[in-house]
């Protein structure tokens, strides 16, 4: 038997298997995790995941690097621009970014976002209206909404507290 046609056997849905890996349609349940892997070990192979990994690694730091390190923000729908710049269906990420990280791709970019705005506001240096239109929200009143839902806290509130309560970027 093949890989290709073990995973065809199982009903394990995939776009392409090249030497030494296999791109899935989308993740693996626990079940077809565990009768792959037996599967593949009766002929001598076994699943390695660090692609996955890779991958997540990708995601994340790209959003980071988005978010937190460029001066404008791209104008896009965030799916469309990961997608492109990962060259994966953005379906197929969104649900191996969720079953590796156990929150979504979206909240994961809420958080990061939260925290850019928590930065600005420490600095001091923008108004609140400046933050939101910087950050792709819709209106200030958006960004509050979602900052007091993250934080438990309004902007104000937080601009309010001392330094030494604030929490890490890298606690996210």
């Amino acid at each position: 038997m093949t890989v290709e046609s073990d995973l065809k056997h199982l009903g394990i849905a995939f776009t392409d298997v090249e030497l030494g890996m296999v791109t899935l349609s989308e993740p693996l349940t626990a079940p077809q995790k565990q009768a792959l892997s037996e599967q593949l070990k009766s002929q001598g192979f076994e699943i390695l995941e660090e692609v996955n990994g890779t991958l997540i690694d990708k995601v994340k730091t790209l959003i980071i690097d988005m978010i937190h390190y460029k001066e404008v923000l791209p104008r896009t729908n965030y799916s469309q621009y990961i997608s492109d710049q990962v060259h994966k269906e953005y379906n197929y990420l969104s649900k191996l970014f969720s079953s590796v990280e156990g929150i979504t791709i979206e909240k994961f970019i809420i958080k990061q976002k939260i925290e850019k705005v928590k930065e600005l506001l420490s600095y001091g240096e923008k108004p609140l209206k400046e933050i939101a239109y910087d950050l792709n929200y819709s209106s200030v009143q958006h960004l509050s909404n979602q900052f007091k839902k993250e934080t438990g806290m309004t902007p104000s509130q937080f601009k309010g507290m001392s330094s030494h309560d604030r929490k890490s970027i890298d606690s996210v």
